[in-house]
C-alpha cells in the first residue's frame, strides 16, 4: 500500500525524465546510501570487509563496466580479466613510480590506461561481432596475463614475480597496507562504487546510451539513421575499460594487497564477471549489482550452511556452489534472460497494482 504513484505529480520535463521518477524509489534510494555510509562503517569487522562488502563493491564496478560493453552495447567480451589486470598492473607502476600522488588519482589514471588498451583491443568490433568478437576478446585476455608474467618491468623485475602494494593514505588514513582499517578500506571502495554507479547510469539514459543500444539492436540501421559506429563502440570499449580497470586497481591495491597475474587475473575472473552479468540482468545498472551480490554471497552462505551447519567437506561443497551457479546461469538464460533485475522491476510492478488484479 506504500508503493503509490498517486498524488506524485510532474510539472516539468526534468522531473519526468529523472532516475528516479517515484517518489518512494527515490526515498529507498537514500536510505539505502545513507545506511552504506552512516551506519554499516561503524558495525562491520575484518571478517565482513573481506568476505562480503569489498568483492561485491569491487565485483559491483567491474559487473557495470562488462554489462555497458555486453548489455547496452551488445559486444560481447571475454577478456574481462586481463582488463582488470592492466588496471592492477598500472596502479602498482603510478604508486612506486610516484609515491607522493594520491592512490585516489593513481586508481583513476588506471582506469584511463586500461580504457586505451580496451579500445586497442576493442578495434576488431568494427569489422566482426558475435563469437569472432568473442575469441578476440578472449586472445586479449590471454595475451595480457602473458605479458604480465614475461615482462619483468610491470612487476619491477621481482623475484617472486608478483606485485605488492605499497603503504598509501587518504587524508592521513591508511588505505593500502597492514595498518588499513576495516572501515577506511569500504568507505574508500564505497566512493567509488556510487560515482561509476551514477555515471554509468546517466550516460546509460543519455544520448551516449541511446547510441550504444541502437548499434546492440541492429548495427546496420543504427548507422543509416546516423548512429556512427565506429565511435558507439569504441566508446562503449572505453567507458567500459574505464570501469573494469577502476576495479581491478582496487581489487589489487584495497582487497587483496599482493597479486600474481596467472592466479588472480585469469580466465576463471573474466568468466566470474560475466556471469553476474547474466544472473544480474544485461542491459541494466541494478541487474550489475544484484548479480555481484548474489555471486559473491552465495560461497559464503554455501560456506556457512554445508561446511559449518551440514559437515560437508570443503571441496565438495566448492563443487556444489559450481553446479548452482552453472544451473541458474541456464535457468535464467531460458526462463528470464534478463535476469534478476526483471525479477525485481515485476515485483515492482506488482506492487504498484496491489492489492488490485489489473
Amino acid at each position: 500500500m506504500f508503493y503509490r504513484e498517486a498524488g506524485d505529480f510532474k510539472t516539468s520535463y526534468v522531473a519526468d525524465s529523472q532516475t528516479f521518477p517515484i517518489k518512494f524509489d527515490r526515498f529507498r534510494y537514500y536510505a539505502v546510501l545513507l545506511v552504506a555510509f552512516a551506519i554499516v562503517p561503524f558495525v562491520i569487522n575484518d571478517y565482513w570487509v573481506n568476505a562480503v562488502f569489498l568483492p561485491f563493491l569491487i565485483y559491483s564496478i567491474a559487473a557495470i563496466g562488462l554489462n555497458i560493453l555486453v548489455g547496452y552495447c551488445g559486444q560481447v567480451s571475454l577478456g574481462t580479466g586481463g582488463f582488470m589486470a592492466v588496471g592492477a598492473y598500472a596502479c602498482y607502476k603510478l604508486m612506486t613510480g610516484f609515491p607522493e600522488v594520491s592512490i585516489f588519482f593513481h586508481v583513476i589514471i588506471s582506469g584511463g590506461i586500461t580504457a586505451g588498451v580496451c579500445v586497442l583491443f576493442g578495434l576488431p568490433s568494427l569489422r566482426i561481432k558475435g563469437f569472432y568478437l568473442a575469441v578476440a576478446t578472449l586472445a586479449a585476455q590471454f595475451f595480457l596475463v602473458w605479458l604480465f608474467n614475461r615482462v619483468g618491468w610491470f612487476y619491477n623485475y621481482s623475484a617472486s614475480g608478483q606485485i605488492n602494494a605499497p603503504e598509501r593514505t587518504v587524508l592521513g588514513v591508511p588505505i593500502t597496507g597492514a595498518e588499513t582499517a576495516p572501515w577506511a578500506a569500504y568507505l574508500f571502495c564505497l566512493v567509488f562504487t556510487v560515482v561509476c554507479a551514477l555515471v554509468a547510469r546517466n550516460m546509460t539514459r543519455g544520448m551516449q546510451g541511446r547510441q550504444w543500444m541502437a548499434i546492440r539492436d541492429m548495427d546496420i540501421a543504427a548507422e543509416i539513421i546516423g548512429v556512427n559506429p565506429l565511435k558507439a563502440k569504441l566508446s562503449a570499449f572505453a567507458v567500459s575499460g574505464f570501469f573494469v580497470g577502476i576495479a581491478g586497481a582496487l581489487f589489487f591495491a584495497v582487497y587483496l594487497g599482493a597479486v600474481e597475474v596467472g592466479e588472480v587475473f585469469g580466465i576463471n575472473k573474466s568468466f566470474l564477471v560475466l556471469f553476474m552479468v547474466i544472473i544480474g540482468g544485461l542491459g541494466s545498472i541494478f541487474g550489475s549489482f544484484a548479480g555481484a551480490a548474489f555471486l559473491v554471497l552465495l560461497p559464503v552462505l554455501l560456506k556457512n550452511v554445508l561446511v559449518g551447519g551440514l559437515g560437508w567437506p570443503t571441496d565438495l561443497a566448492a563443487h556444489f556452489e559450481f553446479i548452482i551457479v552453472g544451473g541458474l546461469i541456464v535457468i535464467f538464460l531460458v526462463a528470464e534472460p534478463h535476469g534478476l533485475a526483471q525479477l525485481w522491476r515485476v515485483a515492482k510492478e506488482k506492487l504498484r497494482l496491489w492489492p488490485f488484479p489489473h
